[in-house]
């Protein structure tokens, strides 16, 4: 029963996550990702697996490839069943709170899929940032 408890059981604070990048359909390489919550920030080259610190905060992934184009998504955890439940029945709730704060119970999903939206053409880009101003 002890062991459903993340606090008593000495769960491990850290999970390993799978990250994919999708553009058009079709799962890109090489594209490189930073990801991010309130324990720290971790890179990995997609698609890879990255080792992270397990939070009750989302995790935001942001992704980018020259000339391919960039992501952002964000990432909820969940609670884990079994040491939700042991926190209940052993400690009356209070493990909760230590879990919630540690990030022992929560976990990510172990594969993370961003969809990229393309890169705008050199041009295109000019264009958009060019200055509206007249030169005296």
């Amino acid at each position: 029963m002890l062991g459903a408890c993340a606090t008593v059981s000495d769960a491990p604070l850290q999970q390993q996550v799978e990250v994919h990048a999708v553009l058009d359909y079709q799962e890109v390489g090489g594209v490189g990702c930073l990801l991010t919550n309130n324990l720290g920030r971790w890179f990995v080259v997609a698609p890879g697996r990255v080792t992270i610190s397990r939070s009750a905060e989302p995790l935001v992934v942001s992704c980018k490839k020259e000339g391919m184009g960039t992501a952002q998504e964000a990432f909820g955890s969940r609670p884990d069943a079994m040491s939700l439940m042991g926190n209940v029945i052993i400690s009356a709730g209070m493990g909760f709170a230590v879990d919630k704060y540690s990030g022992a119970s929560w976990s990510y999903p172990a594969n993370l899929t961003v969809l990229m939206a393309p890169a705008k053409p050199a041009a295109e880009l000019a264009a958009s940032q060019r200055v509206e101003s007249p030169v005296f």
